[in-house]
């Protein structure tokens, strides 16, 4: 039986990003199981540390989501074979996931609202998750107390984010970088809005929509760029 810290320095030979934190997460999750002394100290067997190191691959190698690789340990479990897996070369880069998003963030519908349980369930996430984006300003309830197509986006994009270990307080710069963005925006746009000619005013909101989605494909592909240079 292995202690967390000796799984890390086991797993981290083959997944060198993986973090006591990641793990946690994926015990809470469901996804491993450690036995636990009467002090509370988790212990991993090897059975444990081989389901850590195929839900890791899996992510990695296949960018599946925790909900189709705990499918894929049931049917293992059982004795079955898992489901057939994607191509690795058939995932888009950082360009292409920008505009799928961008594209369904356009499409979404106006005017949706959902509760804090509908969000929960959407996001794949817990509610002392939620409550620690909130703390953070990541997810922003309105006035009313629900949520936004928007606002659920966002609680998909940190939830993922979080399945590779990233936590609330890391993403406190992107997230500064954001409101930075909105605020150069703001800038270009605030005369057009003040303006009496109710076109212009709505000129000013599609130029203001057309400036952010610029922004973020800059974003992805510096990004990119940036990637690209440390191979």
């Amino acid at each position: 039986m292995l202690s967390i810290g000796a799984v890390l320095a086991f797993l981290r030979d083959d997944f060198p990003e993986v973090t006591i934190s990641k793990i946690r997460f994926l015990e809470a999750e469901g996804l491993v199981e450690p036995q636990r002394t009467p002090s509370g100290y988790r212990k991993f067997s090897p059975a444990d540390v081989e389901r850590l190191a195929y839900v890791l691959r899996m992510q990695r190698d296949h960018y599946l989501p925790l909900r189709v690789i705990r499918e894929h340990l049931d049917a293992i479990e059982r004795g079955e074979a898992p489901p057939a897996l994607p191509a690795p070369e058939t995932r888009p880069g950082p360009m292409e996931e920008v505009d799928r998003e961008l594209g369904a963030a356009s499409g979404a519908v106006s005017g949706v609202r959902l509760g804090r349980a509908e969000l929960l369930a959407a996001a794949e996430a817990g509610e002392r998750e939620l409550a620690e984006w909130e703390a953070y300003g990541l997810v922003v309830p309105g006035p009313d107390g629900g949520y936004d197509g928007e606002a659920l986006q966002v609680a998909r994009l940190v939830a993922e984010l979080g399945r590779y270990g990233l936590e609330p307080r890391h993403l406190r710069a992107m997230k500064a970088a954001a409101d930075r963005e909105v605020a150069l925006v703001d800038q270009v746009v605030a005369p057009l809005r003040r303006h009496r000619n109710p076109q212009t005013r709505a000129h000013a909101e599609a130029t203001a929509r057309d400036l952010a989605t610029l922004s973020v494909r800059l974003h992805a592909a510096m990004v990119q760029v940036g990637m690209r240079a440390r191979h």
